[in-house]
């Protein structure tokens, strides 16, 4: 993944994601890429910044693109949503979600779909969905084969509002599965406890090799930081 810098006049930082080849953004050898572009914020708060954890889910979905078209996919804690925008972009039907509570961040969510040719409503889909709250939003959902998410396990006061969430999805849809990307910022934190208490169970993805067949170095996706890959499901 190549990342480029552009400034726009009102501030706005817009990030090119570059998926594919590490050293051609047009290549002539018949290889895939794919383009994002993703706009940043000088804003305080968490959804308006691309942190790496982003990034290195956006990777493994993009190394298992085949498997996404007509897949049903839901973003929890979009945020800038590149994840999500390269699932959809890979064929996937996705829905961006976040605070229900935070109109500026579900308004630059559909921000960065309009940015990348995907219409809200249309081509993607935008709510609000409320951790740890089931509102009219979460029962309008419809089925769903992933629920992904990326960095949202980084105040340990949510972690439970995050799984009581997940724990209600994976039982309506016992098939699926969270795929959850976060940074390790204290070796205290950790959600064991909690996922036997909602009925769930992780597995450790290895990333190791993420990005290795493009030359791709995991520790340059991860930005020198310490981030992990878990699979959640249903307790058998």
């Amino acid at each position: 993944m190549t990342r480029f810098h552009q400034m726009e006049s009102n501030g706005e930082q817009i990030k090119t994601f570059i998926f594919g080849n590490k050293t051609k953004q047009n290549p002539t050898d018949g290889s895939e890429t794919l383009k994002i572009l993703i706009p940043e914020l000088l804003l305080p708060g968490y959804s308006f910044y691309t942190w790496p954890s982003a990034q290195v889910l956006a990777w493994f979905l993009w190394e298992r693109r085949l498997s996404l078209p007509n897949k049903r996919v839901l973003e929890l804690g979009a945020g800038t949503s590149l994840p999500g925008i390269v699932a959809a972009k890979c064929g996937a039907h996705v829905t961006l979600s976040d605070c229900s509570t935070l109109p500026k961040t579900l308004q630059h969510i559909q921000r960065c779909c309009r940015l990348n040719s995907l219409t809200p409503g249309k081509d993607i889909e935008v709510v609000g969905l409320t951790w740890g709250l089931f509102l009219d939003q979460i029962f309008q959902l419809g089925p769903i084969d992933f629920i992904i998410g990326s960095d949202i396990f980084y105040d340990p006061s949510v972690f439970e509002d995050i799984l009581v969430t997940v724990s209600f999805l994976l039982e309506a849809n016992p098939q699926a599965r969270f795929l959850v990307a976060y940074q390790e910022r204290s070796s205290d934190w950790c959600i064991e406890t909690l996922l036997k208490k909602w009925g769930l169970q992780c597995n450790i993805v290895d990333t190791e090799h993420l990005g290795s067949e493009l030359g791709i170095d995991s520790q340059e996706l991860m930005g020198n930081h310490t981030i992990h890959l878990l699979e959640v499901t249903r307790r058998s």
